[in-house]
């Protein structure tokens, strides 16, 4: 049962559920504990992470000049 509660608490965050509503329904008073406890990386928030610093050395590169 409590690997549901991680489960639920993963998926929810990774929705972007806010953490403080989060933790009022997992009846905690302090969303850090929330934080420290139940989020776990999942696969969509791993590849949207490569994604953002993919995008970010992808604009840092130069242009090829054109002459």
């Amino acid at each position: 049962m409590h690997a549901l509660r991680h489960f639920y608490a993963s998926v929810l965050l990774d929705a972007g559920e806010n953490i403080k509503a989060l933790a009022e329904y997992l009846g905690h008073s302090d969303p850090g504990l929330t934080l420290r406890v139940y989020a776990h990386p999942t696969p969509s928030s791993q590849k949207r992470t490569r994604k953002a610093v993919a995008a970010v050395f992808d604009t840092a590169r130069p242009e090829p000049s054109r002459t």
